[in-house]
């Protein structure tokens, strides 16, 4: 249920040099009343807080802060509030924060390290700087209603209409917002998203909207279940379910019936389904009338997690998997995690296999957690899990949109796994399933023979394959790998996880290695799906 918002601040929280003063700036060009914790809390004790610090020692400054800010927020009745980089050590404000949107803004160590100087008390060494982030940043993602990148002026201004809009939506809906080379978009994860679009929110308040009339591309399933809960449309097209639908001829199907329905470029397509439609949809989106809006409304657990941010679209050819496509970031991303309970089992356990992936990739917090859910997956459950993959997808796409180098870790799994959906004729798995072998190809490339156990035995306990279906040869597997969208003159770069958190790239390996790893996947451990 939507939520007024009445007596609900934006409260910014981060950590030192994240820019909470300039996000309060963007707040009050935006005609709120704005207060600044450490500015007052300067001028209740008459120095710096620095001087303090050295005065009387931090828990005494911590006892001061903490009854200032739990003041503020218990007492507060809209406007925003930026809060010490501590104050949400103290479980008096944790509890306070509840009623009003929190926005973290994120920094990086490097970015906040150069942002400040040793007048700030906690930051005269370096290693103890970087430990106390690392101490705090699980504490400012579990508070987050919204992220947003460390703040620049610009960024926080135009991401304001949405940060407003977000205090009517319903409680448990957060937002992150994407900004990488070509542009910036919200994406929202929340149950009710279907019926209540938070583009409508923010466009009361400034912002742009997905812009024009809405053409709804689905699959046919999907479209029986959800499109009703997006109208009013001018137009629904149904595609077939299934990666059978990611053809140019479907896209030119897609995109003559665009045109009989009169779309027009001031229009956007609205891409509801999972990660064929989201692909499909966002190629045709880019391609229309040399581009017309699109947004990501994702269904499957694989496209919540993964797929629909980011901006890469396209459709596959015979010779290999989406082999044609285009860059073209939404307008927004609406993910409802209400879908997921309308997916079959075997369905969303391959869609795990992204949550894995992107696990692997991060390590840490999010690794710790994903191996060690249990089966069967309860869709009630994954909310705050989906949400954590999607910052992390983002982190990765705003240091490189146009996979010249870092964005390319996304593609852990993928570059066998693409080649065992091509040789299987996109028939045999699953996405997810066939993303869940190249895993295990990939971590015995790195060298990772623990690791790639442990995995195994994840994607076993998901009841997901573990070994290659006996009747694709090992040649038929290796072939797709040489016509792989990434290859080089120099051959194919794999992506290497020797540890969680720890993923290299571009790495290109002998022919033999390769062999060996995919010939291991036609060796099933005993009692192995």
């Amino acid at each position: 249920m939507a939520r007024s918002p009445a007596g609900r601040a934006l409260v910014f929280i981060g950590f030192m040099g994240a820019g909470k003063s300039t996000a309060a700036a963007a707040a009050r060009g935006a005609g709120l009343e704005v207060v600044d914790t450490d500015a007052r809390l300067e001028r209740e004790l008459g120095c710096s807080i620095a001087e303090f610090f050295d005065r009387h020692g931090e828990p005494e400054f911590r006892r001061r802060e903490e009854a200032l800010a739990g003041e503020l927020l218990e007492r507060a009745d809209g406007g925003a509030i930026a809060l010490g980089g501590g104050s949400v050590l103290s479980e008096r404000v944790r509890a306070a924060l509840e009623r009003h949107v929190v926005v973290w803004l994120r920094v990086g160590a490097e970015d906040a390290w150069g942002r400040v100087d040793d007048s700030r008390p906690l930051a005269r060494d370096r290693p103890g700087f970087e430990s106390l982030l690392a101490e705090r940043e699980p504490i400012y993602e579990e508070l987050a209603d919204a992220v947003l990148p460390a703040a620049d002026l610009g960024t926080v201004e135009r991401a304001m209409p949405a940060l407003l809009g977000l205090r009517e939506l319903a409680a448990g809906t957060r937002m992150a917002w994407a900004a990488s080379a070509s542009g910036e978009y919200p994406a929202y994860v929340g149950r009710g998203l279907l019926e209540t679009s938070p583009l409508d929110g923010a466009a009361r308040y400034g912002g742009l909207g997905a812009g024009g009339r809405a053409f709804c591309v689905t699959d046919a399933t999907v479209g029986e279940l959800y499109a009703k809960r997006l109208e009013p449309l001018a137009g629904r097209i149904e595609v077939s379910p299934g990666e059978g639908a990611k053809t140019l001829a479907e896209a030119e199907r897609v995109l003559r019936e665009l045109a009989r329905l009169g779309a027009t470029r001031s229009d956007h397509v609205l891409a509801l389904g999972g990660g064929v439609v989201g692909d499909l949809a966002g190629f045709c989106a880019a391609t229309y009338q040399r581009g017309i809006g699109v947004v990501q409304v994702p269904t499957t657990l694989v496209a919540q997690v993964d797929s629909a941010y980011g901006g890469k679209t396209g459709v596959d050819l015979p010779e290999a998997k989406n082999y044609v496509g285009a860059y073209h970031l939404p307008r927004a991303v609406l993910a409802d995690p209400a879908t997921l309970a309308t997916l079959p089992a075997g369905e969303l356990a391959a869609g795990f296999v992204e949550v894995l992936k992107t696990a692997l990739i991060r390590g840490g917090a999010l690794w710790e957690r994903a191996r060690t859910i249990e089966a069967p997956l309860d869709p009630t459950e994954l909310d705050d899990l989906i949400f954590a993959c999607v910052l992390t997808k983002l982190e990765v796409v705003a240091a490189d949109e146009r996979d010249s180098g870092a964005r390319a870790a996304l593609n852990l799994g993928h570059t066998v796994g693409h080649a065992i959906e091509a040789a299987s004729g996109y028939a045999r798995y699953r996405h997810g399933e066939a993303i869940g072998l190249g895993l295990l190809a990939a971590l015995r490339l790195s060298g990772a023979g623990e690791l790639r156990e442990e995995v195994g035995s994840i994607l076993g306990r998901h009841e997901l394959p573990v070994a290659l279906d006996p009747g694709i040869a090992v040649d038929e597997v290796l072939a797709p790998l040489e016509r792989d969208k990434k290859r080089t003159a120099a051959g194919v770069g794999f992506v290497l996880c020797e540890r969680p958190g720890e993923v290299v790239t571009a790495r290109t390996l002998d022919a033999g290695r390769v062999r060996a790893a995919v010939e291991e996947l036609r060796r099933p451990a005993d009692g192995a799906r």
